[in-house]
């Protein structure tokens, strides 16, 4: 069985509707392998619970499949018989939960409802009708995230309103990704984070025994290795132009991230590329980027993947697949991937320093209450060349700002790095107060930059603190 780890918010507010003890109605969704199935099953364990797992199939299997799900667990002595109907099914669970709390978890929902139409409708009848008087916790339960928030969610849902909860479950953050290898390194946490990007089944798989770099060769690298084809199950799941989408995917993944980038580099139409970018932030795969200050400005959009699974499986996999198929994969490895951990790790590093922004700024770590953190990039008048800051926290009722600069080397961060973010400071001036420059570094800090923190208003954060809860510090 799964680890369960962390989620210990969303695991509370199920128990909290549960004990209520009237009708409750939770949707829980998010994309494929982040523990929604683990979070329920934890949640589920010792409690009175019909769970029914949706396959691709038709919906009268599936309404078989439930059905006789339900009667397994209800009336055992009942398990040969069948229900005439959906309907019929819905009245009998409403019957064995008049007076005893009954959770009916239904996961995959989205491969059950496609092929039954009325399926939602149906759950609003019985809803409507009987449930809400009895003491049923209804959840809802999927991995499209596009289904679940227009088919569920939205006000054009037949299930508008009943939900009494709703929980999006994200992947991990990387304070949160730690805890699954406690005793590793500080850099080798991080590095952890960069290969999983924080989802539960990546990191479940993670043997803390081992070394990071065994690890990685185990997973990515070896003919055995469950990510070794992980990206093909992945999109074969989700897409049926598998080979379109994994050209997009390697082309965001080197670079790539604007739409005329992107269709330079797959060869695919803007009209059909723009389509596909729809479906890879639907499932949260990609996401979209924006200049913080300028957020309407559809010319400072970028794409980026949000998966970094995929990010490293499309920056090392494809070129090691031929080493790997002859059992020479650590050799790869050790040559060919690990030499560039840090250079790949530099965007991931810039995610994490934003997230460790966002989390101290809320608690007052810095000069000014920082509620909004971001990226900024654009052109720079005096140099005229294009140029970014890494990290952007706003106080926007109080137009201030603090804005940091991000190295993932073993090289500690010097003098020269800060006076180009300084110089960089200049083109956000116009809009807010900057009151302070955070330095990120993974390597330390030179002399001058421990010497001239406070006169210079420098805050130096090494990777080891970014680890310490910063309502703590």
């Amino acid at each position: 069985m799964s680890r369960f780890i962390g989620r210990e918010e969303e695991l509370a507010a199920l128990e909290r509707a549960y004990n209520s003890d009237r009708f409750e109605m939770a949707v829980v969704y998010g994309r494929r392998r982040v523990g929604k199935t683990t979070l329920l099953r934890k949640f589920s364990a010792g409690k009175r619970c019909v769970y029914y797992t949706a396959i691709k199939t038709t919906a009268a299997r599936n309404t078989e499949l439930l059905g006789r799900a339900v009667l397994e667990q209800l009336a055992p002595e009942l398990a040969q018989t069948r229900f005439r109907s959906l309907e019929d099914m819905f009245d009998f669970l409403h019957d064995q939960s008049k007076e005893e709390r009954l959770v009916l978890i239904m996961d995959e929902l989205p491969y059950y409802a496609k092929r039954e139409e009325s399926l939602v409708s149906v759950l609003q009848k019985w809803i409507d009708e009987k449930w809400q008087f009895g003491r049923l916790f209804l959840i809802l339960c999927g991995s499209s995230i596009s289904f679940m928030e227009d088919e569920v969610l939205s006000e054009k849902s037949p299930v508008f309103g009943r939900r009494t909860m709703q929980i999006r479950l994200d992947a991990f953050d990387y304070r949160q990704t730690a805890l699954f290898v406690p005793s590793w390194s500080a850099q080798d946490k991080a590095i952890a984070y960069g290969i999983t990007g924080g989802i539960a089944k990546y990191l479940d798989l993670l043997d803390e025994r081992q070394s990071l770099d065994d690890n990685i060769t185990a997973l990515y690298f070896s003919k055995t290795g469950y990510l070794y084809e992980e990206a093909d199950h992945l999109l074969t799941q989700e897409f049926r132009d598998v080979d379109a989408y994994s050209r997009i995917i390697e082309a965001i993944a080197h670079g790539a991230g604007q739409i005329k980038e992107i269709t330079d580099k797959t060869g695919i139409p803007s009209q059909n590329l723009t389509h596909a970018i729809k479906n890879l932030t639907e499932t949260g795969i990609v996401t979209r980027r924006q200049a913080i200050t300028e957020e309407n400005n559809r010319k400072k959009t970028r794409y980026v993947l949000a998966d970094d699974m995929l990010r490293f499986w499309y920056r090392f996999v494809p070129d090691a697949i031929g080493a790997i198929e002859i059992g020479k994969g650590r050799v790869y490895y050790e040559r060919n991937v690990r030499p560039l951990l840090a250079d790949y790790m530099g965007p991931v590093f810039e995610k994490m320093c934003r997230q460790y922004t966002l989390s101290a700024g809320i608690v007052g770590a810095f000069s000014c209450l920082v509620t909004k953190v971001g990226t900024w990039w654009g052109t720079n008048p005096e140099k005229r060349e294009e140029t970014d800051i890494d990290v952007v926290g706003l106080d926007r009722s109080g137009k201030a700002a603090v804005i940091g600069e991000c190295k993932f080397r073993n090289e500690g961060i010097d003098k020269a790095v800060f006076e180009a973010l300084e110089e960089r400071s200049g083109l956000l001036r116009g809009h807010y107060e900057i009151r302070q420059y955070l330095l990120f570094s993974a390597g330390g800090f030179s002399q001058w930059i421990r010497e001239n923190k406070e006169q210079k208003k420098i805050v130096a954060i090494d990777l080891a603190e970014m680890y310490q809860d910063p309502g703590e510090s």
